[in-house]
């Protein structure tokens, strides 16, 4: 047991570092930069771009970002191959065995090498993001139960002898602190790693329906999956009618979201647990885990300065130019749409992310993410984004009563007599009190935030939003039919501009009518 206490008590650490890069958040990061330039100097990279030059720059960041251009996956990839057959000193210093495995909304099955001080600063963010909640809370009683995290997975890759490959979120879970396997993990990784996604929800809600369950780590679309297992099995085993986990779970005290933005889903999340309990959101990727919220009663993200990335803000209006403006936490601004880059202790440089973020306020830096950078419609100069596209289904939910599970938004085009528009594809959980109610209320909201949408629907020059109700479980079983496997990471695609996602997910509707 003092074993278990001393490591629970080197984790506490990160509280300390939050405290510190708040106080000096340039200097942090300028500083991070510099380290992690020194510690690559002898690397492949290193030696082609001048790292040790650069480190000794008066001004690192400007010397870095003259020396060391954008990358995106393209250019990294035959070099993360080589590391997966064993190249040591590539990117980073010394070889790789912990590969994260893409698999998320716009994934094309990248493969991101996973360093050891990578996994040691995603552990100790993990534990900082439990400690911060108990400095806000003040309520010490999560530690009194369980705690029931879910997941990706990881495993053996057999076609690289010697490496892991899957899900970062199944990498963490393997290297999680000894204090909290021993003391407060509910369900073990041998269950949690089961490769059926629908096997693996059904021995989670075994395991864990008679267990003091305190606090949840999971992707909130995954979470409602789970709770619908869970109160129908307590029901079946205990002869109850519990509607609500509440029921089965009354000390479950604080839900830790990451995956997809929480507010998409936190009404029916609370609706489903039956209780107030706390919601405490990160953001994190396969490339590391950037922020996450700490304060209880602000829905925005701190965005971590001081976890082994060095951040870049690329306006999302300049991406693609042949010089966009590279801007760092130096010089950003609040409202602003930025494309993410990051410099990180698994040798990633300068490398685009693929998600949309905006500055809800500087110093400290706290963010809120806007999508993907895919996450966005201009089939028709509406220029419209994921977060508008979300917010808008929350003034319609609140409008109307509904509750959304899941959906997806694509163009329509113009056909004989009426103008070209968007066709909104959502499931359900409560239908609203009337379908072109909840459309106008759509349509009202993005009129009334974004000005593009706004002038030509003001010109007659698109239609309103169409929306199609989907029965139950239609986007599960096309993400089934279209996914070779089905995992915590797997998601609905929210906007596109083709029709591809949607024909398919209307097909999927179709046959099962």
């Amino acid at each position: 047991m003092d074993d278990i206490v001393r490591s629970a008590l080197q984790w506490m650490g990160p509280l300390r570092r939050v405290k510190e890069f708040k106080a000096r958040p340039v200097a942090t990061q300028r500083s991070l930069l510099r380290r992690l330039l020194r510690r690559a100097v002898d690397t492949e990279w290193g030696r082609r771009f001048g790292f040790s030059e650069i480190a000794e720059a008066s001004d690192v960041v400007q010397a870095y970002q003259e020396r060391v251009p954008l990358h995106t996956y393209a250019d990294i990839a035959d070099d993360a191959e080589r590391i997966r057959n064993g190249a040591a000193d590539v990117m980073w210093p010394g070889t790789v065995t912990n590969f994260a495995v893409s698999s998320g909304t716009v994934s094309d099955g990248k493969v991101i090498p996973i360093s050891d001080e990578t996994i040691d600063h995603n552990r100790s963010f993990s534990v900082g993001t439990g400690l911060n909640y108990l400095k806000e809370s003040l309520d010490p009683s999560f530690f009194g139960g369980s705690h029931l995290t879910l997941p990706g997975r990881v495993e053996e890759d057999p076609n690289y002898p010697g490496t892991k490959a899957g899900e970062i979120s199944g990498i963490l879970a393997e290297n999680a602190p000894g204090f909290f396997r021993a003391l407060f993990q509910a369900v073990p990784n041998e269950v949690t790693f089961l490769p059926s996604w629908e096997e693996k929800l059904q021995a989670v809600a075994e395991r864990t329906v008679d267990k003091d369950i305190r606090l949840l780590v999971m992707v909130p679309t995954w979470a409602l999956n789970l709770f619908d297992l869970l109160i129908d099995l307590h029901n079946e085993r205990h002869g109850d009618t519990a509607t609500t986990v509440g029921e089965v779970w009354p000390n479950l005290q604080v839900f830790i979201s990451g995956g997809v933005a929480l507010r998409s889903y936190r009404d029916l999340i609370e609706e489903k647990i039956g209780h107030d309990i706390d919601f405490v959101e990160t953001y994190g990727a396969s490339e590391g885990f950037f922020s996450f919220q700490d304060e209880l009663d602000d829905p925005s993200m701190l965005l971590h300065l001081d976890n082994g990335v060095f951040y870049e803000f690329v306006p999302l209006e300049e991406r693609g130019d042949d010089a966009p403006t590279r801007h760092t936490i130096a010089d950003v601004e609040p409202g602003v749409r930025y494309s993410l880059h990051v410099t990180s202790c698994s040798g990633l440089w300068a490398y685009e992310v693929g998600d949309v973020l905006r500055f809800t306020q500087t110093f400290p830096h706290k963010i809120t993410v806007a999508g993907r950078t895919s996450d966005m419609i201009d089939e028709y100069g509406e220029a419209i984004y994921g977060d508008e596209v979300r917010t808008a289904l929350k003034a319609a939910c609140e409008a109307t009563g509904a509750h959304v599970s899941d959906y997806h938004v694509a163009p329509r085009p113009a056909t004989n007599g009426t103008q070209p528009g968007h066709e909104w594809l959502v499931e359900f959980e409560r239908l609203p009190d009337a379908l072109a109610a909840f459309e106008r209320a759509l349509d009202e909201h993005l009129q009334e935030v974004n000005r593009h949408y706004y002038i030509r629907r003001e010109g007659d020059a698109l239609d309103g939003p169409d929306v199609s109700a989907l029965p139950e479980g239609t986007f599960y079983r096309w993400l089934q039919a279209t996914n070779d496997d089905i995992s915590g990471q797997t998601k609905v695609p929210r906007m596109s501009d083709t029709r591809e996602v949607a024909d398919g997910v209307l097909a999927a509707a179709e046959r099962d009518r």
